[in-house]
């Protein structure tokens, strides 16, 4: 039973980087829940991108128009997102803006946005490479 849910149920992985500081750092263990169906706007998720896992936020879903001006503003669906991000949200060559998140994906960024690899970068993430929503941390120092 405790491999079960060790394996199936839940996902544990060490941080890569710190594309999330100051929410998750480099080094952090995240523990992930597998089995969430529906991902909300500000969820923190565990994705796997080029046979590697990496963390990030999710911005938008599908359906959502993101728009990242030249000032660093972050808006989706017209509205301006704020919140706990300390970073500005600057686009990158990628993608052309507004632009429509597909069926089946999430735009996800991280909260390092200056320096962090995220949906601006690769594109929206298919929810099949999204393996698990983020339940909690473990600092490294606890480790």
């Amino acid at each position: 039973m405790g491999w079960l849910l060790a394996t199936q149920v839940f996902l544990f992985t060490q941080v890569q980087g710190n594309s999330m500081f100051p929410a998750l750092k480099d080094g952090d263990l995240a523990i992930g829940f597998r089995l969430q169906q529906v991902y909300q706007k500000g969820d923190v998720v565990i994705f796997e991108l080029d046979g590697q896992l990496r963390t990030g936020r999710v911005a938008a879903r599908a359906g959502d128009f993101v728009t990242i001006q030249e000032d660093g503003t972050l808006l989706v669906n017209g509205t301006v997102q704020t919140g706990e991000i300390l970073y500005p949200t600057y686009p990158k060559e990628t993608l052309t803006y507004p632009y429509q998140v597909p069926e089946d994906t999430l735009f996800i960024l991280g909260d390092y946005r200056t320096q962090s690899e995220d949906s601006r970068d690769f594109g929206p993430v298919p929810l099949e490479n999204v393996k698990a929503k983020v339940i909690t941390i473990l600092r490294r120092r606890g480790l």
